[in-house]
This record gives structure tokens, C-alpha cells and sequence, in this order.
């Protein structure tokens, strides 16, 4: 801590001290390489933030709560965000209003964006649509060989308008005089299905359909999945199908047939809910939310357990392999949200979006024993506020997606 007793004179010297202390932890957060002490261990790869990541979107458009984050062969980056369901007209200047109060901002961009590797944008797409169920909220996506475009639909639906605000239950009864308030209209079903469709936004197939909800050991239901992983070499599709069913349910790509699906340690799903978490408690037999599944070259399946601080690793047949506690003591949300994989050939670290703790850790892939982590809780580039997404193109570059009131994308470079 810096020493106020210096005297009268120092008070310039002390404010420029201030500010380069400032300057340093800030750059220190972002781009320092994280040693690792012990011996045979390698250090973190150092990554340095572009605060110009990506350019500026046309038409006024912002984003909403980030909740998907993709790489593709052309190493295009694609995202999906809640978009209008997630801004508010008190933070995002003319919202709601037509035309907006603002000349140039805001609107909510399409909720599919396409960015090349400058951060331009390529294409845009998404929302309601014929013959299927556009999410009430998107969960993952991921882009497969052939750039098809799978969407998660992950959501509860939106609160019915005029509910929560000065009327109804949580508002008190109407004032005398009022006119008679509006019925809300009926919620929507949950979220229960997938959504395939291809690079220019043409729908292909739906598994699953809102508001079906036929329990852990359904062929053809999903409840609220998380996220999706494409194995090009099987032409399966790996569903994080972890709100509800808390399993992963392996899907046929090209016709969307059921195959398999197993639950924590290999065992098949259970549908009992497992309570809070306690980090004092014995390890859980059961997944309490899948949030994400990851699939590497050499066929280990790496599955996020976010609630239980964990991630657990598999075959592609479900036999259970090993696992790893991240950050054992986190509650809440949980530790880890979203895995992606290093470029490099033996794709030797884990890259793991922690956002509740706010960074991103490294694990070493062969022994799941840490490897450093970067990043810090804050609005400035480099830091995180929701950070639930994570992907790795071929170049090393890592790009990550914040959820909740965070709204952004960023990109990471490696320093080499």
C-alpha cells in the first residue's frame, strides 16, 4: 500500500505511482505469463487481449448475454446471443422505442453472427422462423465440418409482460381508477431441443420439441440442453443435456436418431435432483448441470459438471476415464461453464471458462493437473463479467463469449 505521510510535495509523484501501479496490474492481467513452479510442469501459454475485437457492427447493433462461441474449418468465428430478450431500455439507450431515441444505437443484432479471423462481420441470421422453434433462450453452438450450424435451446421462456412491475403479485392489486389490467398472455413452453441448420441460416432439422420433456431415459426428448459437440469422424452429435436430464445423449447427425447416453461416472442418468452443492460433501455420484461437452482428436470426451466443479472425462462409449475438481470451494453457478481445447497437435491444455470466478483456467490435458489462468473480474478488456464461452481457432487465438449482463465477445492472441 502506497504511504500518504510523504509530505505536501510528493502529491504529483504519488498520483503518477498510482497510475503506472494501475497500468501494470491491468497489463499484468491481461498478457503475463503464469510460471508454474513445480518441476516437468510446462508454463501457460501467455495470450495478450485485442481490445478491437471484433470491428464495429453495422446498423446500430449491440449484442445481448453471449451464450455460444464457435470456431470453424475456415477458422470463422460464430456466435449466438439472446439479443433483444437480454437488453433493457435503461442500459441500452433507445430500446424499445420506434424509431430509437438515439439516432445510431441501439438495436439487437440478429441473434447468429458470423466474424472472420479481423473480427469483420461476414454474415448475420437467426430468430423465428417456419417449421421450427426458435429458442426462448440459445444455449452453445458449434459448426461442423460440412458448416452446419447446431444451436443449443437452453431456456426457460421470458416472464409474461406486465408481471413484476407494479402490478400483479409482486407489484400489489391496481390502484382504484386504473383502468383493468391486461391479461398475460400464457407462458411458453421450456426449451427441450436442438436445432440444425445451415451456414447461410436455412433450416435443416430440430431434435426435440419445446415443452416435451419425457425424463432421463427418452430417445427423442431433450430438457433444456446446454450446448452441443460434433464428432465429424462418427457424424454423431454429443448433447450437453444437462438443466434437467443431467446426461450427455449422443444423437445421429444425419438423420437425428438416438444412440446412446450416460450420466456421471458412466452410470445411466437419474432423474432425482441432487441438492445443493457442499464443497465438504463427498464427490456427487450424479452430474449436477452439464453445461458443456468438448471431444478431442484422439476421441477422449471432456464434459463439463458445472455445479460440482468438475469435469469429468469419457470414450466416446461413456466409460468413465478420470476426472478433475476446478476451484472446489466456488458455489453458485459454478467453476466450469465451457471447455475448449489447445491448436496445438497433441492439443496438450485445457482451456476452461470459469465465470463465476471470472477467468479462464488451464489445466494440463494428460494429467488434468493445473497450468496456469488468466483474466480477472471487470468490465476492461481482458478482464470477464460472465465469461460462459470459450473456442480456439488454429492459430492459437482464444475467443470467449460473456453471458449475463457482460454482452461481449473478446479475442486472445498468443504471445510468442
Amino acid at each position: 500500500m502506497l504511504q500518504r505521510s510523504i509530505g505536501r510535495g510528493s502529491n504529483v509523484i504519488e498520483r503518477a505511482t498510482i497510475a503506472v501501479a494501475t497500468v501494470l496490474a491491468v497489463t499484468c492481467a491481461v498478457s503475463a505469463p503464469v510460471e508454474i513452479a513445480a518441476q516437468g510442469k510446462p508454463a501457460a501459454l501467455p495470450f495478450r487481449v485485442d481490445p478491437l475485437w471484433p470491428k464495429p457492427l453495422p446498423n446500430g447493433w449491440i449484442l445481448g448475454s453471449v451464450t455460444g462461441v464457435a470456431v470453424d474449418a475456415q477458422d470463422h468465428i460464430w456466435i449466438v446471443h439472446r439479443g433483444a430478450a437480454s437488453l433493457t431500455a435503461r442500459t441500452e439507450n433507445g430500446l424499445g422505442t420506434d424509431p430509437p431515441t438515439a439516432e445510431h444505437c441501439c438495436r439487437p443484432a440478429p441473434p447468429v453472427l458470423e466474424f472472420d479471423q479481423a473480427g469483420v462481420l461476414v454474415s448475420s441470421w437467426g430468430g423465428p422462423g417456419e417449421g421450427y422453434d426458435w429458442p426462448e433462450s440459445p444455449g452453445g453452438i458449434a459448426v461442423d465440418a460440412n458448416g452446419m450450424v447446431w444451436i443449443a435451446a437452453a431456456g426457460f421462456p421470458e416472464a409474461p409482460a406486465g408481471r413484476g412491475r407494479g402490478r400483479g403479485a409482486a407489484g400489489g392489486a391496481a390502484a382504484a381508477g386504473d383502468a383493468a389490467a391486461t391479461p398475460a398472455p400464457a407462458p411458453r413452453p421450456i426449451d427441450a431441443h436442438v436445432l440444425q441448420f445451415t451456414r447461410a441460416g436455412k433450416f435443416v432439422r430440430q431434435i426435440g420439441k419445446p415443452g416435451v420433456t419425457q425424463g432421463t431415459d427418452s430417445q427423442t426428448s431433450l430438457n433444456r440442453p446446454a450446448n452441443v459437440e460434433i464428432d465429424a469422424a462418427a457424424n454423431e452429435i454429443y448433447v450437453a443435456d444437462g438443466h434437467g436430464n443431467r446426461r450427455v445423449a449422443v444423437f445421429d447427425a444425419a438423420t437425428g436418431a438416438f444412440k446412446r447416453q450416460w450420466a456421471a461416472y458412466g452410470t445411466a442418468p437419474d432423474a432425482t435432483a441432487p441438492g445443493p452443492y457442499d464443497p465438504a460433501a463427498p464427490l456427487a455420484k450424479q452430474f449436477r448441470t452439464v453445461s458443456c461437452v468438448t471431444i478431442a482428436k484422439d476421441g477422449m470426451v471432456y464434459v463439463c459438471d458445472r455445479q460440482n466443479n468438475r469435469v469429468q472425462v469419457f470414450s466416446k462409449d461413456g466409460k468413465f476415464v478420470k476426472e478433475a475438481i476446478v476451484s472446489k470451494a466456488t458455489l453458485g453457478n459454478g467453476a466450469v461453464w465451457d471447455i475448449a481445447l489447445s491448436s496445438d497437435a497433441a492439443q496438450r491444455q485445457l482451456l476452461i471458462a470459469d465465470g463465476t470466478d471470472q477467468k479462464i483456467v488451464i489445466l494440463r490435458r494428460d494429467t488434468l493437473s493445473p497450468a496456469g489462468e488468466f483474466g480477472a473480474g471487470g468490465r476492461w478488456p481482458g478482464h470477464f463479467y460472465g465469461v460462459g464461452s470459450i473456442a480456439v481457432d488454429s492459430r492459437g487465438n482464444v475467443y470467449t463469449g460473456e453471458t449475463f449482463e457482460g454482452k461481449r465477445v473478446q479475442k486472445f492472441a498468443p504471445s510468442r
